[in-house]
């Protein structure tokens, strides 16, 4: 069984039909009127509106959800007085966002320079590079290759180790 939103109960516009200006300009019965204005004294919040019910946290976040989300949810209490609340909550949403790629490029930065393609292990990431591109009047130009014999090709940096016996 899917879950829904209304709770299994079919959703309605409790505006009516004269949510629409133009319907309201059609014409509205007295009875329509008071009803009308009622509800729009209806959607007025009272001061202590909306309210703050801790339970709701709870119930909505798992405890291991909320170690998580602690760090940055202090923070974001601590910015709320300078920024309000709803500048707060998006420092604190774009915060997390940030430090998320920014562990993922330093993990990334860390796998690429610890675990390179050489001779002392099977796996790794074999990073190649290019060789720079020379045409004629380049100084430098003809650029010879640094592999001038078979065995540099695919040494995978065993020829820069220094052997002592």
């Amino acid at each position: 069984m899917k879950s829904s939103d209304t709770g299994g109960v079919k959703p309605m516009a409790i505006a009516g039909r004269y949510v629409r200006e133009r319907e309201r300009l059609l014409g509205m019965t007295e009875e329509e009127r008071a009803w009308r204005a009622q509800w729009l004294k209806d959607q007025i919040l009272s001061p202590n509106e909306p309210r703050h019910v801790p339970e709701i946290y709870k119930e909505q976040f798992n405890p291991i959800r909320r170690a998580y989300r602690a760090p940055l949810d202090a923070f974001a209490k601590v910015i709320e007085p300078m920024l309000g609340k709803q500048r707060a909550y998006t420092v604190r949403y774009f915060t997390g966002k940030f430090l998320m790629f920014l562990g993922g490029t330093m993990a990334a930065i860390y796998y690429f320079k610890y675990n390179q393609h050489d001779w002392t292990r099977v796996g790794g990431w074999r990073v190649l590079q290019s060789r720079e591109a020379l045409v004629p009047g380049d100084p430098g130009y003809p650029k010879l290759s640094d592999r001038s014999q078979p065995q540099d090709y695919s040494a995978k940096g065993f020829d820069k180790v220094n052997f002592k016996l």
